[in-house]
């Protein structure tokens, strides 16, 4: 067996998150909520959600920290992932029509991104 791994370097890491990111917001494909709080944790809710943000197809919700809620109201939408600050890539930005972040969790990523 053979690995095809390559080894990438932090500052080119940081550096193509940056780019997606600021792609992201070129594009106005950036959705910054204040809070993503829902009546209860069920899919219905967090659909009605996303159609009102017009967010169809592919979308990635970040959230500050694990939120249960938001996790098991939107793991049944098909094209919907739902990620914490530190754990979601460069593939998972690129790959998403929207991105939907909470204020608290933006201000995490533009710490560490800034």
């Amino acid at each position: 067996p053979r690995s095809y791994a390559m080894k990438v370097n932090k500052k080119i890491k940081k550096l193509a998150m940056v780019s997606a990111l600021s792609d992201k917001v070129a594009n106005e494909e950036l959705i910054v909520l204040d809070a993503l709080k829902l009546d209860a944790a069920k899919t219905k809710e967090m659909a009605k959600v996303l159609s009102n943000l017009k967010a169809t197809g592919k979308a990635l919700i970040v959230t500050a920290e694990k939120d249960e809620e938001v996790i098991r109201a939107a793991r049944n939408i098909p094209g919907v992932k739902t990620a914490i600050v530190g754990g979601f890539g460069v593939y998972d930005l690129v790959n998403c029509n929207k991105l939907i972040v909470t204020e608290e969790a933006a201000r995490k990523v533009e710490e560490v991104y800034a």
